[in-house]
């Protein structure tokens, strides 16, 4: 059987002259012999076709691989999204001292008005109605777990406000900077919890931190050192639930509600909470800010 065998012809008596070669019209099906015999006529019976050889496998070194990249951590990530919020609101101090170029603090510096003061706390008062009437009305699951927390200020402000009035004072009108954040936490409360939640931790956050200390500058400079209901928490009992009167407690049961629910949300959600956290400083800004300007 291999005496019958001749060798292949060599490549150029393929492309002689004396008779063209009729290729394939369907380059896919281009086939070639596989081995040559002395029989000078074409035979006609089928034969069985190879298959093809399978074409080898790059090595991994010339295939790229795709680089795995870890995600970016946030600070504070990994002990919850209040403290998240914190590192927001320890960059944003930093940047507002140095664009306020370090300013000497001596008595010229804040000089509040008992016009200004009334401003705040009657917008003051619009906002923390705003915040706690939708915790308390709104459907919204998850912000049931807010409700009597012991940090609301509606009912002490009204209270404030109306012995201002008793007193004579001329109580005036919610402002713009009041009016334009209670319209748009309303938005938010419908469109975004993650967002709403983070404008309502650090209302009730500024008030009892740093509200406090603007309270006792007022006192000194307008009211004569006395005390206003704004600026006292007094323990309350709910059920078999005795509340602490020290708003920082207050604020670690606040802090921790809103860590636990904020496990469940997506890192974008937590992303534009941080981002809500700016906007709610701005927002308490302004507000503040009443004290001074008429």
């Amino acid at each position: 059987m291999l005496s019958s065998l001749s060798p292949c012809p060599s490549p150029n008596l393929l492309f002689s002259n004396s008779k063209p070669l009729s290729l394939n019209p369907n380059p896919r099906r281009l086939s070639f012999p596989l081995h040559c015999s002395n029989s000078t006529t074409t035979s006609t019976s089928t034969s069985t076709s190879t298959p093809a050889t399978a074409v080898p496998t790059p090595s991994t070194d010339e295939v790229p691989q795709k680089r795995w990249r870890q995600r970016k951590f946030y600070p504070g990530e990994d002990e919850g999204i209040c403290e998240e919020m914190r590192f927001v609101a320890m960059r944003l101090r930093d940047e507002s001292a140095e664009s306020e170029a370090m300013e000497k603090d001596d008595e010229n510096t804040w000089q509040p008005s008992m016009e200004g003061f009334l401003k705040y706390l009657v917008d003051s008062k619009l906002v923390f109605e705003t915040v706690e009437r939708i915790i308390d009305e709104s459907t919204n699951e998850s912000y049931a777990y807010f409700r009597q927390s012991g940090l609301e200020r509606t009912a002490s402000l009204t209270k404030d406000i109306e012995s201002f009035k008793e007193q004579g004072f001329a109580i005036p009108e919610p402002s713009p900077p009041g009016v334009s954040y209670s319209t748009y936490l309303k938005e938010l409360a419908e469109s975004s919890a993650p967002s709403f939640l983070c404008h309502r931790y650090n209302i009730y956050f500024a008030h009892a931190t740093g509200g406090v200390g603007i309270g006792k500058q007022a006192f000194q400079k307008l009211l004569e050192e006395r005390k206003l209901e704004f600026y006292n928490w007094e323990g309350r009992k709910l059920g078999f639930y005795n509340w602490d009167s020290d708003p920082q407690v207050l604020l670690k049961d606040l802090r921790d509600s809103l860590n636990k629910l904020s496990k469940h949300w997506t890192r974008n959600e937590k992303n534009t909470c941080l981002k809500e956290a700016t906007k709610s400083f701005v927002y308490l800004g302004k507000i503040v800010r009443l004290i001074i300007l008429l």
